[in-house]
């Protein structure tokens, strides 16, 4: 059975020189996975999220009952990289009451009037609950840097646009999420890591199956001819953000269920560590649950 011993290995440390051509999207050096093969990764995957969702589940309760922190999980990846696999399999085993997914796409007017983190602001999850930002806040140090023309929609003061403008953007993002972690927010970043070889496999298939083609958009296909500058970019926002607060951690994203075994395994970890606990129960609410039983029971 697949298993995620040492799920730190996948964490981007803070400050880091970050390389991704140094982490493995398919995972080819886990023991487990060369065994195992294609079909039986699969099913063994199966088996350990199953086993995942009954824990994180639990753990959600506990966060709902206590009331204290509430969880931020940020996605990113490129096209095909299985973000909306990750929300669909391993955020099933969460309470929908307790749960919450934004998707960002392009900016409105009104967004565009406001600070370029005002959006994701007003849509942060409240106390007890899980929200998961499908792309995020990282996008405008990401798909903006790397098509800087989308920057004079921004309505931005007068300035330069160098290397000095990205850092004080990695900055703000880095004090926002300091911001809301000294808040109770616990702040979990996924870059979900996809060969090129494996993005090409998956659109190819949206193409050649009828039921997958909806999927399909042009933008794809343009988004792709960036590829070497995207991990350029990635490289750079995830070294300069992944902090000891809010970690980022790159997930080999080839195999599909295995990257949503190590997101769900991050996440359970995550939250066990707040060490949550249900609220007591005073001696004042024990005696209404005893009267509240003895009249029931009397009907």
């Amino acid at each position: 059975m697949i298993k995620v011993e040492d799920i730190d290995r996948f964490r981007v440390p803070p400050g880091t020189s970050l390389r991704l051509k140094d982490h493995d999207a398919g995972w080819e050096n886990n023991d487990a996975l060369k065994e195992l093969g294609g079909q039986k990764v699969k099913e063994s995957a199966r088996e350990v999220l199953e086993q995942h969702l009954r824990e994180l589940a639990e753990q959600q309760d506990l966060l709902w009952a206590s009331g204290i922190y509430a969880v931020l999980v940020v996605l990113q990846g490129m096209d095909t990289s299985g973000k909306d696999g990750v929300i669909k399999h391993v955020m099933s085993g969460l309470n929908p009451q307790g749960c919450e997914v934004h998707n960002f796409k392009r900016p409105s007017e009104e967004e565009l009037a406001h600070t370029f983190l005002w959006r994701h602001m007003k849509t942060l999850p409240r106390r007890g609950r899980v929200g998961i930002f499908n792309r995020s806040h990282y996008e405008e140090v990401l798909t903006v840097r790397v098509h800087p023309e989308v920057l004079t929609t921004e309505n931005l003061p007068p300035g330069r646009r160098g290397k000095a403008f990205w850092k004080k953007r990695f900055d703000d993002v880095n004090r926002f999420e300091h911001h809301l972690v000294r808040n109770g927010t616990l702040v979990l970043k996924f870059f979900l890591h996809i060969s090129k070889e494996e993005q090409k496999r998956r659109l190819l298939d949206r193409l050649t199956h009828a039921e997958k083609a909806w999927k399909f958009s042009a933008s794809d296909l343009a988004e792709r001819a960036f590829w070497d500058r995207y991990m350029k970019t990635y490289e750079s926002a995830l070294g300069a953000t992944s902090t000891k607060w809010a970690p980022w951690y790159v997930v080999p994203s080839d195999h599909k269920w295995v990257a949503r075994v190590v997101v769900a395994e991050v996440l359970i970890r995550a939250i066990r560590s707040l060490r949550l606990s249900y609220p007591k129960v005073t001696d004042e609410k024990r005696r209404e649950i005893s009267a509240a039983r003895e009249q029931l029971e009397r009907e």
